[in-house]
């Protein structure tokens, strides 16, 4: 039976799938892999998730039947049984002081497999942290700079297919970040998404519903506009938060996170904010995959609202 790998479809995801299967092929020999990317809308009826396979699940939420699991995301437990069921093992890790998840593989291949990744994980890692992290230098770097990482981060908003994901995982397999974002088609992409970039700039005041007690709430699920995930704070570098609705593959999502560049003085834990709602993320951030656009519009309503008062209580 092949083990597939089960990634969060981004970037930390894709790398830390990519560098799982360096592991499980060099070190112990597996050459029957495959991925796959998930997202948020699997959380239904997870426990019945994998069923008949056997599975790795890498930058995603706990599986008590995963071969290889490996997450950083303090939303990671949907229970407390399944936060029970956790032991730190030789195939299971979780770190949620880790600003994304190839670190967390790293030291697991070092310190448990005895194993050396080649140093171009390393590269991966570094870039993994400040992009899952959201510790860009400005909001102009994280629009405009031009490095492989980000090249690749770009490519993946015009990916021509849901699936297009695990092209990317097979091919930072064995391969480092500039010869990968240097392939034809994949600089064609970036090409794309710069023009989407520039475009979904010029667009986004006019998806802006309000931008009370520092809390810009947008809906960006219209078909008819680009979308950009740093908008909200190009636009109003004043405020400290931002929700949006904003169009997927498989419906509507819900995307919630603080500004990088004024975080609030005290952080609200968005990513647990978000899970109330059936998502999860981190301290910073974090989306919801809401079954309709109509909820997923009132989903962000209170997320936003939920924020203005956490912004406005005295501390």
């Amino acid at each position: 039976m092949p083990l597939t790998i089960h990634y969060h479809r981004d970037f930390d995801g894709i790398c830390s799938a990519a560098l799982l299967a360096w592991c499980l092929r060099e070190h112990f020999g597996r050459s029957d892999l495959r991925w796959r990317g998930i997202n948020y809308d699997r959380r239904r009826d997870w426990r019945a998730f994998g069923e008949g396979e056997e599975f790795a699940i890498v930058d995603f939420h706990f599986h008590p039947a995963a071969a290889y699991w490996f997450d950083h995301h303090p939303t990671t437990f949907l229970d407390e049984d399944l936060r029970a069921a956790y032991r730190e093992s030789d195939r299971w890790r979780f770190d949620p002081s880790a600003l994304s998840c190839p670190p967390v593989i790293l030291r697991q291949a070092r310190e448990r497999w005895g194993t050396s990744p080649p140093e171009r994980f390393d590269e991966i890692g570094r870039w993994s942290d400040r992009i899952d992290a959201a510790r860009y230098p400005s909001v102009e770097d994280a629009l405009f700079g031009d490095v492989p990482a980000y090249r690749l981060v770009r490519a993946l908003t015009v990916a021509p297919h849901a699936d297009w994901s695990d092209v990317l995982v097979e091919r930072l397999i064995d391969r480092d970040l500039a010869e990968t974002a240097g392939d034809p088609a994949i600089e064609k992409m970036h090409a794309r998404a710069c023009r989407n970039r520039d475009r979904a700039l010029a667009e986004f005041p006019q998806t802006v519903l309000s931008t009370d007690a520092g809390v810009v709430l947008y809906d960006a699920s219209s078909d008819r506009i680009r979308r950009e995930r740093f908008a909200p704070f190009y636009h109003h570098p004043e405020a400290v938060y931002a929700v949006g609705v904003i169009p997927t593959r498989s419906g509507f999502h819900v995307t919630a996170g603080e500004n990088p560049w004024n975080a609030p003085a005290v952080r609200a834990n968005v990513g647990a904010l978000c899970e109330r709602f059936g998502g999860g993320g981190h301290a910073g951030v974090g989306g919801a995959n809401p079954p309709s656009l109509e909820e997923a519009k009132r989903v962000a309503g209170e997320i936003a609202a939920a924020l203005r008062r956490d912004v406005a209580a005295p501390r």
